[in-house]
């Protein structure tokens, strides 16, 4: 986690941020925690992409079909605003490294790793499918590896499958 730099925002809805926790092309992921004490994970869309009506329109959509996923292998959505002036999602928070961070600082994984860690994500994946929904970006940055097992995250480009004619664009 890195420190809040001057320019960013120290609360968004009801969540304290703590540090960021990183960043991609939608926007920057946030430690947040509650007044209550839970800890989360704010996701905040890039200030740019708020001004883009379809954008925001997309974005309420994939939060929607993201609160629909459950599961022990995927983190849940908490909270949401995609009204806000800058559009956010909050989900449950999971501590551990991605996959790609623990394959970089310790290898390949031991055979019985990699078999408890392709059952989880086949799980999660079935649960997502189940719902009619296709999560668009698995990929090892995608994956935490919890004491628990792999949780998928990010459903950020998540898609509803019905009258939807290319699953890939």
């Amino acid at each position: 986690m890195r420190p809040l730099d001057d320019d960013e925002p120290t609360v968004v809805g009801p969540y304290r941020l703590l540090g960021r926790l990183g960043s991609g092309g939608m926007g920057r992921v946030y430690l947040g925690r509650s007044a209550g004490g839970r800890t989360v994970a704010v996701k905040i869309v890039h200030p740019h992409f708020a001004l883009d009506e379809e954008f925001r329109a997309r974005f309420r959509r994939e939060v929607d079909a993201a609160r629909r996923v459950g599961g022990a292998w995927t983190a849940p959505v908490l909270d949401a605003d995609p009204g806000a002036r800058v559009p956010w999602v909050a989900t449950a928070y999971a501590a551990g490294p991605s996959l790609t961070a623990a394959v970089a600082d310790g290898g390949p994984l031991p055979a019985p790793s990699v078999r408890a860690l392709g059952a989880g994500l086949a799980e999660a994946l079935a649960a997502v499918h189940d719902l009619g929904l296709v999560h668009r970006d698995v990929k090892p940055s995608n994956v935490l590896l919890t004491l628990d097992g792999p949780l998928l995250i990010d459903f950020g480009i998540a898609r509803a499958t019905e009258g939807t004619a290319s699953l890939t664009s």
